[in-house]
């Protein structure tokens, strides 16, 4: 098991060096520099860099930090970063008759949530809170009481707002609706944990 790890770990290592000549041509194109235009200011020779970049010379320390200053790039920006699961693992959560599913992975910066909402004869209270908040109602009839004024949207329609104005919302009388709702994390924090 121990000689498979190492093995492991070293295949990785390896394809990530791999990377590192092709991903410093790419910083070099995105300047639209010449190899002589990197190489020369840099202290390095161009025969050396454009074997570095076609990946037949090994990436060294010595060799890439004039490189990277040169470029204006940490040595880090030319390692592959770890491919996370993209998919989203959060539980759903039921409150006050609500159904609340997270779409986005708790660190984004923007947070969507798919809520269903129970049929209510009556707008709830309305609320403040920072953000912004886009929704897109995508079943049912929802009541958007905003800033004093109620607005009744159906499937297919959307609205934004600021979360600073007073507002509430949620499904008619006529039963439950399905709503997309997207703002920042501070506003998907007071959806999914204030009472």
């Amino acid at each position: 098991m121990q000689t498979e790890l190492r093995y492991w770990q070293t295949e990785e290592m390896s394809h990530a060096l791999d990377q590192v000549g092709a991903r410093l041509r790419a910083a070099r194109h995105a300047r639209g520099w010449t190899l002589e235009e990197l190489a020369t200011p840099a202290g390095v020779s161009v025969s050396t860099l454009s074997r570095l970049e076609s990946g037949k010379r090994q990436a060294s320390l010595e060799l890439l930090l004039p490189l990277t200053r040169r470029l204006g790039i940490r040595i880090d920006d030319l390692l592959p970063t770890e491919t996370r699961d993209p998919r989203v693992h959060r539980p759903i959560e039921r409150r006050d008759g609500m159904v609340i599913a997270p779409l986005t992975l708790e660190d984004s910066p923007m947070q969507a949530l798919k809520i269903v909402y129970p049929p209510m004869d009556a707008a709830p209270a309305a609320r403040i809170h920072e953000g912004y908040e886009w929704l897109y109602v995508l079943s049912g009839r929802v009541r958007l009481a905003l800033d004093g004024s109620e607005h009744a949207l159906g499937a297919g329609e959307a609205a934004e707002f600021d979360t600073r104005l007073p507002h509430s919302i949620s499904a008619t009388a006529d039963g439950p609706a399905e709503v997309l709702s997207i703002f920042s994390a501070s506003g998907e924090r007071f959806h999914t944990r204030l009472a």
